[in-house]
Parts: C-alpha cells; structure tokens; sequence
C-alpha cells in the first residue's frame, strides 16, 4: 500500500509539473500579446476605480501590452503596506501598486515566465521615474506561488496579496491557497480577481493546453473555492463583482461552452470568521476619511458604507473593520458579548441574495 501511494505522489507531482510547464510554453512562446488571445477570459477588466485609471496612463505601453488580467484587484488603504501580487506577469498590477503604497510601501510580483520577467525589470526604473522616487520600492521574483517559501516569502509578513487571473492556473489550488494565508498577516487582506466556474470542469478539458492557457479548463466552481477557504479554517468571502464570460471563439464553444463561466473579484482576510451572519447588535459607521473614497465605503457587493450613516452588521463584517487596516476609518459601536440569532441566511438560500 505504502508504496502504491509513493507511486500516486509521484504521478500527481508529474502531472502538476506538466501543466506548469504548459502554461509556461503558452504565455512564453503562443502569447505574445493580449491580442493573441482566442477568449476575452483573460483580458476581462471589468469596472476600474477613477484612482487606478490614472495610474494606468503611466504604465510603459510594452507592459499594458503584455498584461493578461480578469479585473482590477486593486483595493484601497494601501499606503504604506507590503502587497504581493502573485503571477505578476508583465508587472502591471505590481507598478500600480507601487505608486498606491508610496514610497514607504513595497510591492513584491511573483511570477515563473522568464518573458514575462524580463519586460517587467526592465522597466522598474521608467516607472519610478514617473512616480518620482528615490529608489525602487518594486521587486520581481521568479518563482511558484504554491512555494512562496522558497523564494523567501516568510510567515505572515504581507500585508495584502493580489491576484489578477493567475489562481486558475495553478495545478495545486490547496496549496497555493494555503500559501497565501501563511505569508498573510493577521488580519492581513487576500483581493483577486479570477474566472470561476458554475460546475467543476470534466477531467479530459482540464488537461487541454489551449482551454487551460486560455484561463477556462483550470477555473475552480465557486463551491470548490468555498470549501478549500472552510478547510484552511477561513469560512468567509465576499463577492465585490461578478461577470459572466463570453467566449468568442467557435472553437472554444464547441468544446467547453456547455460551462458557465464568470470573472468576479473576490476579498477575504485572515480573521476568526464565524461560518454564517450572526447578529451580535452591532453598528458601523464609515468616518469618510479614506482619501480614496470620501463619501462612501465599498466593502462588497452588499455593503456600501455612506459616510456618518450608522449601519447595522453582522459579527464578521464588524470584524472586518475592526481588526484590519480598515479600522481607522470606522467607528463600531457593540460587541460579540451578547448573541441575537442568526442575522441572514447564505446567498444561496435567500431570494434576492442579499447578506447583512
């Protein structure tokens, strides 16, 4: 028996092994640009706050060319923070985020292309030209985000960890997930943008090149990612958008278009989360004092704070602004001392699908 397992290890880290390779030879040598691509799964943008669009205009055009994305996974609060971006690619992302955290700040991009590295050092040195500063407060660093460890990423050490449809392209989606709450700090944020699937993806399209490359045949069902959170011991996320993918290419229908697929930006943070709502009698109030967002707070989809409004909040969503880089911007008023039932039911038992 033991050696039987030996022998299924063996075979899984083969096959993970060639997918990474795979992607490697899809984004290194079929890609050369966004425009190569036979779907509009990984180049979705999707609704790109007014702070961000700005930023954008001083990305070198080899970079914005180069760059496959699903979203804008770029939160806000973010001055002064560690942030890593994980398949940093071309280094978009990175060098918005490194004009969003400051000077003081530090980005740091993973990514396993040699290509794509090689665009994004060199022009480090353009991007902190534009942003004014002194010295580079952005790193790339090769290597595999389910094995952060070994490239040095220690133990919650990041503030914040963005994606931007990478996470679907891992052939260990455990472990990368795991990874990421190890380099997280408490109360640290994990924001990304991805293509979610609306079944788990038949095993034969798994292993075609083009459909993985393509951002499709790795997708994970949103019920999958939910369990792999609940099994880290983090039962909680939450949706800030949600479109559905269209696939533009008679080819990629007739293979996989039986599959619903979506890009939707997902948050969620390395706290004690309770599994459901639960109504413990607390308010918040957004204070309006985040420069970003001066009169209103977006949490999700379902919570839009308007500044000085007092609103009522489940017991993870006051600890959400309680316990992370949030909380200097809100007041909560109440604690967990005294419990009052359940305050809504999940999403998917509720007829409008709205949560407090």
């Amino acid at each position: 028996m033991a050696s039987n397992v030996g022998k299924c290890c063996v075979k899984d880290q083969a096959d993970e092994q060639k997918t990474v390779e795979s992607v490697k030879d899809y984004y290194s040598k079929v890609l050369k640009t966004k425009e190569d691509l036979k779907t509009s799964a990984c180049c979705t943008t999707g609704t790109i706050p007014e702070n961000v669009r700005t930023i954008i205009k001083d990305i070198h055009p080899e970079v914005l060319s180069k760059f496959y994305g699903c979203g804008s996974p770029v939160p806000s609060a973010l001055k002064g923070k560690t942030v890593l971006d994980l398949g940093s690619g071309s280094g978009r992302d990175c060098f918005i985020l490194s004009k969003l955290v400051g000077p003081e700040g530090k980005v740091i991009g993973v990514d396993m292309t040699d290509e794509q590295l090689e665009v994004a050092n060199s022009h480090i040195s353009y991007h902190m030209n534009k942003f004014g500063y002194d010295k580079p407060n952005v790193v790339f660093k090769k290597g595999y985000i389910e094995d952060l460890q070994e490239i040095g990423i220690e133990n919650e050490s990041i503030d914040v960890v963005i994606s931007n449809c990478v996470l679907n392209l891992s052939p260990n989606k455990k472990k990368a997930f795991s990874e990421i709450f190890r380099v997280l700090k408490p109360g640290g944020e994990l924001y990304f943008s991805d293509v979610f699937s609306g079944r788990r993806i038949p095993e034969d399209l798994v292993k075609d090149p083009v459909l993985f490359g393509e951002c499709l045949s790795g997708a994970l069902y949103i019920e999958d990612f939910r369990r792999i959170l609940t099994n880290l011991g983090y039962p909680e996320y939450r949706i800030l958008s949600k479109q559905k993918i269209e696939l533009h290419s008679s080819e990629i229908e007739q293979k996989i278009g039986m599959i619903d697929f979506y890009s939707i930006t997902v948050r969620t943070f390395k706290l004690p989360f309770e599994d459901r709502c639960e109504n413990y009698g607390q308010v918040a109030i957004y204070k309006g004092t985040l420069e970003e967002a001066p009169n209103s707070f977006v949490l999700d989809d379902d919570h839009v704070f308007k500044i000085n409004e007092s609103v009522p909040v489940c017991g993870n969503t006051a600890t959400i602004l309680q316990k992370t880089r949030y909380s200097e911007y809100f007041d909560v008023i109440g604690d967990q001392s005294v419990h009052y039932g359940m305050m809504c039911l999940p999403k998917s038992e509720t007829s409008n699908g709205k949560c407090c």
